[in-house]
């Protein structure tokens, strides 16, 4: 269902059919950047942490390469980075284990852009299925997420910074 949604919302923009659809699962940064033939830098992962609020959850969307500084979380956030446990994945994200995205979420679910996507023209995050994706600019990431804002609580690898 979460698939047909993200579907359906980006066809009200004319891109429905920029969705991809693969015969293996994306649904791992490495399984998604061998799919797509890209850097796992270049996947866009949306990253579910728990809220303040029960029932409430933070969506980090990040570059595949990066990794949560929990100092940096906690000081943007003001709370323990934890990370969603695959039962509460769906009710909290509306997508399934594998799919989560920052399209078509709940309205307890914040969207935050992580700076590490900078770094890119384009971006692949997934689509709602753990077998989906689609290309965005970082802009187009930012409107189509309705992103709360831009963090910095990733960190990326050296090699990739220099």
């Amino acid at each position: 269902m979460a698939l047909s949604d993200v579907a359906e919302f980006f066809a009200r923009y004319g891109h429905a059919e920029d969705i991809h659809i693969f015969d293996n699962p994306t649904s791992t940064v490495a399984l998604a950047a061998a799919e797509l033939g890209v850097a796992s830098a270049r996947i866009a992962k949306t990253i579910a942490f728990y809220g303040a609020d029960p029932g409430q959850c933070l969506l980090v969307v990040a570059a595949g390469d990066a990794r949560v500084a929990n100092s940096a979380f906690r000081e943007t956030f003001g709370l323990k980075a934890v990370m969603v446990r695959p039962e509460d994945v769906a009710d909290l994200t509306g997508h399934p284990v594998g799919g989560v995205c920052p399209f078509v979420n709940p309205s307890t679910a914040e969207v935050y852009l992580d700076a590490s996507l900078d770094r890119f023209p384009t971006v692949f995050p997934a689509a709602g299925s753990p077998d989906s994706s689609i290309e965005l600019t970082v802009e187009e990431l930012e409107r189509y997420s309705a992103a709360t804002g831009w963090v910095q609580v990733c960190k990326v690898p050296a090699e990739v910074v220099g």
